[in-house]
């Protein structure tokens, strides 16, 4: 098994998309995760592309939410798109990423993946509420590369 199928489980990957699908409930809002061995570059730089990729940036209220794993180089990087950057505080994605953090230093990979999906899906709540015309834009799976 490679990096990536390693880690998590099928039943923690059920957890996280549980996780995405309740953050999501009530907003307009999309979360993904994606997970990939390595960036290869500058991890920001590759969520991006990733964010691209996954058509993230065709949401039609700009507010979709990017969590870019790179397993073999222990790193992470949270990207929102411009809706959502525009109304959350200055500091909220750097408190996001420390929640997700504190969990993955100990190894608890699932569990910093949901804690960050659930904050996000908040301040999504928050500031884009769901409505009834609102449907899901993206699929809530977890993407790999």
């Amino acid at each position: 098994m490679s990096a990536v199928e390693d880690f998590l489980s099928p039943e923690e990957e059920q957890e996280v998309i549980e996780a995405i699908r309740t953050a999501e409930k009530n907003t307009s809002g999309e979360i993904r995760v994606h997970i990939e061995h390595s960036a290869n570059t500058d991890p920001f730089n590759r969520a991006l592309e990733v964010f691209h990729f996954l058509k993230m940036d065709n949401t039609k209220a700009q507010n979709g939410v990017l969590i870019y794993v790179a397993v073999k180089d222990r790193q992470f990087v949270i990207y929102g798109d411009k809706g959502i950057n525009d109304v959350v505080p200055k500091d909220f994605w750097n408190s996001t990423k420390d929640s997700i953090q504190l969990h993955f230093k100990s190894g608890h990979f699932k569990q910093g993946l949901v804690a960050g999906i659930l904050k996000a899906g908040e301040a999504l709540e928050q500031h884009f509420p769901w409505h009834h015309a609102d449907e899901n834009e993206l699929p809530d799976n977890i993407s790999k590369g």
